[in-house]
């Protein structure tokens, strides 16, 4: 049970000089010690896919994000029939799946593949690609812990009973500097990335899932990333867990 403050709550808010603002007074802890999922919803230029890899190696746990999800879809022509067919096979599919591509490595085998009657797979359309997204990630934590970054997964995995759901935001002047910084974008099309970015990824939610990425009341967990490195938040993370 997580107490601050003298109160024992669920969603907080953790910004500026880490004052906590208790949002609902409902207790649900995750667990680390049993098999777990952290999702982690982020503001592009906020850091928040680097910090869910420095809290995934210091939990010891895999990190998934969409470059990876994207990249399975992709090379191995995943799709919602194909894994229902190896869920047919094996309740483990994902283990079996994982071994076999060595996530993404070079396989001779061509038993996940699903082609078509060409050379080439057969296309996804994005409705296709959210459905073989969500099965891809209901796989992973029916197998492991882990932490995921984006795609959908804080509403994709909210009904998962040891979960931690995070949102990471910081200002536009942060995001922006932090974007010029890595990407070496001048700060005018910083700003301009962040708000189609944004636009975009808020566009892509609320027709899934019905909801906005920005609603606090989907997350356990809400951090401003202003003033802190990325190590800072992972500790605050981690502090939160216990």
């Amino acid at each position: 049970m997580r107490k601050f403050g003298g109160l024992f709550a669920k969603n907080l808010v953790i910004c500026g000089d880490f004052t906590i603002f208790a949002r609902f007074l409902i207790f649900r802890q995750m667990n680390k010690n049993e098999k777990f999922v952290i999702t982690i919803n982020r503001e592009l230029g906020s850091g928040g896919r680097t910090v869910g890899q420095k809290v995934a190696e210091r939990l010891g746990v895999p990190f998934y994000d969409k470059a990876l999800i994207k990249s399975l879809t992709e090379k191995y022509n995943l799709s919602v029939e194909e894994i229902e067919r190896l869920k047919g096979r094996d309740h483990s599919w994902w283990a079996d799946f994982k071994r076999v591509v060595r996530l993404g490595q070079t396989t001779s085998s061509s038993q996940f593949y699903k082609m078509s009657m060409g050379d080439e797979p057969d296309l996804l359309t994005t409705d296709d690609i959210f459905r073989t997204e969500k099965e891809i990630l209901k796989g992973i934590v029916a197998e492991e812990s882990c932490v995921i970054a984006g795609r959908s997964a804080f509403f994709i995995l909210k009904d998962c009973p040891n979960r931690l759901s995070i949102l990471i935001q910081a200002s536009l002047p942060h995001r922006i500097e932090r974007v010029v910084r890595k990407q070496g974008l001048s700060r005018k099309e910083a700003e301009e990335a962040i708000r189609r970015v944004d636009k975009m990824r808020e566009n892509y939610v609320k027709k899934y899932t019905g909801t906005s990425r920005y609603d606090t009341r989907n997350y356990d967990l809400v951090i401003s990333a202003d003033g802190k490195s990325e190590d800072e938040l992972a500790d605050l993370i981690l502090k939160y867990i216990g």
